[in-house]
């Protein structure tokens, strides 16, 4: 058994940390001493060490209690799918530093290429296929039906601007196959998921705003958390050019409107898209 110092001291976690763990339940000591210490057995370690994982792709505690107490939950296969995601994350730091010091030198001759139109149609497709039914409601509140969506995607996949967004992806990766590669490979479902709902809580909090001045700092705060999500959700480093469309889309697509205020409440389709559009413009 280990006091909550010493887990401190083993960690990193300060104990402050560690005791609003036991608060909010989301990590509890394995028995508590009669002089009334907190003490953690070996699998209060494991638990403390798989919440620090979920942490590291930055999920808020609420929803790593869930996952945690979730009965149904892999959590040996999830920590492998999450060794998988860092070790890819490690990879891509190291291409980067690589062609950092390729520029330092003066040799840097890598020639980037932008993804063709039956490449495209590969990066659709093995994502639908990796879509959970909860993640395909979204678009299709969104876009009407799943085809409209594909017919959306595959425009907007194809544009001058999403091939100059897909330079950037295979700099990011090193060179084209291993940004395809990617692509196709989508990471764990279940953190996917995860920010799927949190994606979804998000668009209701900034929807409950309406008619406050777009902006606000309580209204721009909002959208930087939605900004934040997309980008785990959607796996992008820049979620401007993106952005700009929706906000464009809420603002004049009158079907679009009837759906996501049905859903949202009358108003709201176009706030968020004149809320988008004052982030994402300054």
């Amino acid at each position: 058994m280990k006091t909550v110092k010493e887990v401190s001291q083993l960690t990193g976690i300060s104990v402050r940390t560690l005791r609003y763990y036991d608060e909010i339940g989301l990590l509890k000591p394995t028995k508590t001493s009669m002089a009334g210490y907190r003490l953690y057995d070996d699998k209060a370690l494991e638990t403390l060490q798989q919440i620090l994982f979920f942490r590291e792709f930055d999920m808020p505690l609420k929803e790593i209690k869930a996952l945690m107490q979730n009965p149904d939950l892999d959590k040996k296969q999830l920590l492998n799918d999450q060794k998988k995601i860092l070790i890819l994350k490690k990879e891509r730091f190291e291409r980067i530093i690589a062609s950092i010091d390729e520029i330092l030198k003066g040799e840097n001759k890598m020639d980037f290429e932008v993804f063709s139109k039956k490449e495209i149609e590969e990066m659709y497709s093995s994502m639908i296929d990796n879509m959970s039914d909860e993640q395909k409601d979204i678009f299709i509140k969104q876009y009407g039906s799943m085809g409209k969506f594909e017919e959306h995607f595959m425009e907007s996949a194809s544009s001058e601007q999403a091939q100059r967004n897909y330079a950037k992806v295979v700099e990011w990766y090193g060179d084209k196959e291993s940004a395809l590669e990617a692509s196709m490979n989508p990471d764990n479902s279940k953190i996917i998921q995860a920010y799927s709902n949190r994606y979804d809580a998000v668009i209701k909090k900034l929807a409950a705003k309406v008619g406050i001045d777009v902006n606000s700092f309580e209204v721009k705060q909002i959208v930087g958390e939605l900004d934040f999500v997309s980008k785990q959700l959607y796996q992008m480093k820049d979620m401007s050019a993106f952005m700009l469309e929706m906000a464009e889309k809420y603002q004049e697509d009158v079907e679009m409107q009837k759906r996501l205020n049905e859903i949202y409440g009358q108003g709201t389709t176009v706030f968020i898209g004149q809320a988008l559009e004052a982030f994402y413009q300054h």
